[in-house]
């Protein structure tokens, strides 16, 4: 069992698998030993078995087509032959394989292997992608025989359910499975129970003045609320509306120029010697501090708010995404330019794709500094809007309002940062595809 696993483990197909996933495999694979010079199996035979070399080596001679060229390869321990029982449609061998000396192969039945890597659909896909660029890469064989090599993440299923519902339905249940969302209860437990504690029940001096937690909750729940705002009115998601309208824009904006800002701050040395001391000057000034300017330069009450939502979030997009470019290592950029590549086609095949993971994590921080700062807005220039509520309700001593303007504003922001997070999952899909294709 634990030498099938460690071989598992040097097999290119399954270097990204599980570990749960390659103890199951290996729970259904078996060892066969072969004699010098005896035949594993033959054109034609049907493919049922995965087989990679444990001990000593095999020769596998593909004919495909009417082609009468073999191509022939030795195998050695840890490679993988017999991918013919994972393709689609009718499983037929196209090689012959001989034991060119004591050899011995674990062999892992096709069928079986495939009903274990669709109960993980992500790692499933690296597996087939992985097999599909083996067969045309050290085998020489046609895309034609790739092609047949199935895709979970791509393919719909025998049900007529779209294999990304699959692939939400396995990650739901990966989640419910882990302790993460009972310890995100417990946490929101312990913080509602504090409040509710601190606030009604001892009414400790600095938290005596709040509102209660009860209070909050009927006013949040009812109907007819005492100070006119709840769930059951209209102006509740007015002022939703208004604030996730704001930031949309803003970020819209920040993300269009700090993007590229940040690209060219991090790849070309001069454009950074020229902005990036200006950059740095005008970054750590608060939000409030452009207040005035904000006023100055905009009319009306939107075009302000927007412009100050606007600041922080492109400040944080800019500076992460120059970050991203300054951790790229400089051979890929040299082999690029050694290769023939242009300067136009470097920053775009490399400095581009390299910035990417950093580009979506500033993006995260920006969305959320962008809610921070939009609440700055809203206080001193706006008619509509959580910053706004929160803001007039101190003024006019509706304290209920605050805590349900505060916690309305953390759910929206909550929501809109795994948007972006959700984003940036499904537009770096290429990262996981690119380490199936990466060989060994």
């Amino acid at each position: 069992m634990d030498q099938i696993s460690a071989m598992l483990k040097r097999a290119m197909p399954f270097q990204m698998a599980s570990e749960e996933l390659l103890d199951d495999i290996a729970a259904q694979s078996r060892l066969k030993s072969y004699a010098p010079g005896q035949m594993i199996y033959d054109r034609g035979d049907v493919a049922d078995f995965v087989h990679i070399v444990s001990k000593g080596a095999v020769l596998h001679e593909l004919r495909v087509g009417e082609s009468e060229t073999d191509i022939a390869r030795v195998m050695r321990p840890g490679d993988v032959f017999g991918w013919a029982a994972v393709l689609e449609g009718e499983r037929r061998r196209l090689a012959r394989t001989t034991a060119q000396e004591a050899t011995e192969v674990i062999q892992i039945d096709g069928e079986t292997l495939m009903s274990l890597i669709r109960r993980e659909p992500a790692a499933g896909d690296v597996i087939m992608s992985r097999f599909a660029t083996m067969i045309t890469r050290e085998f020489d064989a046609p895309e034609s025989v790739a092609a047949r090599v199935p895709h979970l993440l791509t393919k719909t299923q025998g049900d007529g359910v779209g294999s990304g519902w699959a692939l939400t339905a396995f990650r739901i249940a990966q989640w419910l499975r882990s302790p993460k969302p009972y310890l995100m209860v417990a946490g929101f437990a312990f913080m509602l129970a504090f409040w509710y504690l601190t606030v009604e029940v001892w009414k400790l001096p600095r938290f005596r003045d709040m509102p209660g937690l009860t209070r909050v909750v009927h006013e949040f729940l009812s109907r007819n609320p005492t100070y006119g705002l709840s769930i059951w009115t209209p102006e509740y998601y007015q002022h939703i509306w208004a604030s996730v309208r704001r930031v949309t824009i803003a970020f819209v904006i920040a993300t269009a120029l700090g993007v590229p800002l940040g690209l060219f701050l991090g790849w070309s040395e001069r454009f950074r010697e020229y902005v990036f001391p200006v950059f740095e000057t005008l970054r750590p000034i608060p939000v409030l501090a452009w207040v005035p300017l904000a006023i100055l330069m905009f009319t009306g009450s939107e075009t302000p708010v927007i412009f100050l939502t606007f600041l922080a979030s492109f400040f944080a997009t800019a500076l992460n995404t120059m970050l991203g470019v300054e951790s790229i290592d400089e051979s890929y950029s040299r082999a690029a330019y050694c290769l023939g590549a242009s300067k136009w086609q470097v920053f775009r095949e490399v400095v581009v794709p390299g910035a990417m993971p950093f580009i979506f994590t500033g993006l995260q921080i920006s969305v959320g500094v962008a809610w921070f700062s939009l609440v700055a807005g809203e206080m001193v220039s706006g008619e509509f809007g959580l910053g706004y509520v929160i803001n007039t309700s101190y003024t006019m001593v509706r304290y209920p309002t605050i805590v349900i303007g505060m916690a309305t504003l953390g759910a929206v922001g909550y929501a809109t940062s795994a948007v972006v997070r959700l984003a940036g999952d499904y537009l770096m899909q290429w990262r996981v595809r690119e380490l199936a294709l990466g060989g060994r």
